[in-house]
């Protein structure tokens, strides 16, 4: 009797070994929680996408406006080369027909500039 005794004590001891060593668990958490935000944080937000948005549409009017440009620039020196041209063949044509070129610019003027203006804006009467 004693050594049944002995058996249960040992296989009571063993079982409590064996269910205290399986009672450790490890638990990972799956769920994630977005951080916290700001009002202050999300109108940075969009004023950064706001000046980002700006900032390459000023870019892109930028080139279209260097590309314009340049096509003016082309233009004027075109114009500006056949004047030089007239100009050139202007003066064949005066020398050949002698007439002389005169000394002094003349100055006109439109003839809206020499009429005063002849009516006053209210606030200015006199009194």
């Amino acid at each position: 009797m004693l050594s049944a005794a002995f058996v249960c004590s040992v296989i009571t001891v063993w079982l409590c070994i064996s269910i205290r060593g399986e009672s450790s668990y490890e638990i990972q958490p799956r769920i994630t929680v977005p951080a916290y935000r700001t009002d202050a944080a999300r109108a940075i937000d969009a004023y950064e996408r706001v000046m980002e948005r700006f900032m390459n549409l000023t870019g892109r009017n930028l080139t279209d406006i260097d590309k314009e440009v340049k096509g003016i620039a082309g233009t004027l020196h075109s114009v500006d080369r056949k004047l030089a041209e007239l100009s050139g063949r202007m003066a064949r044509i005066e020398k050949a027909l002698g007439i002389e070129q005169p000394k002094k610019p003349v100055k006109k003027t439109l003839k809206t500039e020499k009429q005063p203006h002849a009516t006053k804006h209210p606030l200015q009467s006199g009194g």
